[in-house]
């Protein structure tokens, strides 16, 4: 057994000729006699392809080679890893996946045998994706979105490696376009509005949903699935273990965001609010016809789920009758937590609360804040040192 190159030459869409080199396997004649080759490629140049023909030949000879599946990478995707993914990630990211798959994958290389994909091939997808990627034919995705695809094509490959479809991945040599480096400062009300915001919602029926929202940052879907065995009266404190989503109009039940649950303590006076709305439902549940009993804190007037979206767009209208600035249901979540932090709350305390898989990912999204409650922390343990005000120091 051993190996040859072979040279193609193609005619690029610019008109261009372009060299491509390619290793060919003569593997072991099958039952019907017939002889069998194996194209691996191809690579920009003869060097390259004659390193990877050493290497592939040494491997038949030590009986380590894995012969590259004939498979379509569309029929891989379409009909082997996402029905193994359906029962492993998130409803919101299976619907991300097969999306990329359907409008921006298949259509350009789903016909492509999974073991004759190369580095190359994935870096002229990128490229056709970044100048007319777009569904609509309006024009190109941005590098973030293109960098999105590149991630799916990298975890499908990976996989396919992992169980024998073919030697390697090849989208880990591939050159994704890296995303525009910019530095998103996130909008958040300050104490004021929180408060004017608050007095808002004051003896509406979804106001405990906006108090608890406020005082601990807790992500939308979080609220909307806490239930009522959920909350520690006695200890002051709510357990973050689901979160009830929408996606294409269907609200199901899903773990939280990082798969892990948390507990968050509140205040006297939140609590005082979660007890009057206890009360609500209970005198709503007396009043209701047929009454759907499904344990969460935060219903329709039947007892039955409420869409999460319902509390966003409650939140529109509410702050619609007001001054306050027009910002979206989510900045409650980084009002909660820039206040937190100008506060002088520790990041790891931030990071539990908000359900952060790591403080270092607190950081990140609110180093702005940080800084500015740095220079804060400066004035005031300069104050203490040098003025003996503000900090009893420990001798």
């Amino acid at each position: 057994m051993r190996g040859h190159i072979h040279k193609r030459v193609r005619i690029c869409n610019n008109g261009r000729k372009s060299t491509l080199w390619y290793v060919v396997i003569d593997l072991p004649r099958g039952s019907d006699g017939k002889r069998r080759q194996r194209w691996h490629g191809g690579f920009e140049t003869r060097k390259s392809a004659e390193a990877v023909r050493a290497r592939l030949v040494n491997q038949i000879l030590s009986g380590a080679y894995i012969e590259p599946s004939c498979l379509h990478l569309s029929e891989w995707l379409e009909d082997e890893w996402l029905p193994v993914h359906r029962t492993r990630v998130k409803r919101s990211t299976i619907r991300a996946y097969e999306s990329a798959i359907r409008l921006h994958i298949n259509p350009r290389i789903g016909g492509v045998e999974i073991g004759q994909l190369a580095p190359r091939t994935l870096n002229e997808l990128y490229q056709t994706l970044l100048v007319k990627g777009r569904a609509d034919g309006s024009g190109g995705l941005s590098p973030a979105t293109v960098r999105g695809v590149h991630l799916i094509l990298h975890k499908a490959l990976q996989d396919a490696h992992d169980v024998g479809l073919i030697p390697s991945n090849p989208a880990r040599k591939a050159k994704p376009p890296r995303p525009r480096a910019q530095r998103i400062e996130l909008p958040y009300w300050i104490s004021w509005e929180i408060r004017q915001f608050l007095q808002l919602c004051k003896g509406h029926r979804l106001e405990a949903a906006y108090r608890l929202l406020v005082v601990t940052g807790a992500r939308r879907g979080e609220i909307a699935g806490l239930r009522w065995n959920d909350i520690d009266f006695d200890e002051s404190r709510i357990s973050i273990n689901q979160s009830l989503l929408s996606t294409d109009g269907e609200i199901y039940l899903s773990s939280p965001k990082t798969y892990r649950g948390r507990s968050i303590d509140i205040d006297d006076d939140t609590l005082s609010i979660l007890l009057r709305h206890r009360d609500r439902q209970t005198r709503e549940r007396v009043a209701a016809r047929n009454w759907v009993e499904s344990g969460l804190v935060f219903t329709r007037e039947d007892g039955s789920p409420i869409d999460p979206r319902t509390l966003s767009a409650t939140f529109k209208w509410l702050i619609k009758k007001s001054d306050l600035r027009d910002v979206r249901l989510h900045s409650l979540r980084h009002s909660s937590a820039s206040l937190s932090i100008q506060a002088g709350l520790p990041i790891p305390v931030v990071a539990q609360r908000l359900g952060h898989s790591s403080p270092q990912t607190t950081l990140e999204i609110y180093s702005h804040v940080v800084s500015t409650a740095g220079k804060d922390a400066a004035a005031k343990v300069a104050a203490a040192v040098l003025n003996g005000d503000a900090l009893s120091l420990t001798r």
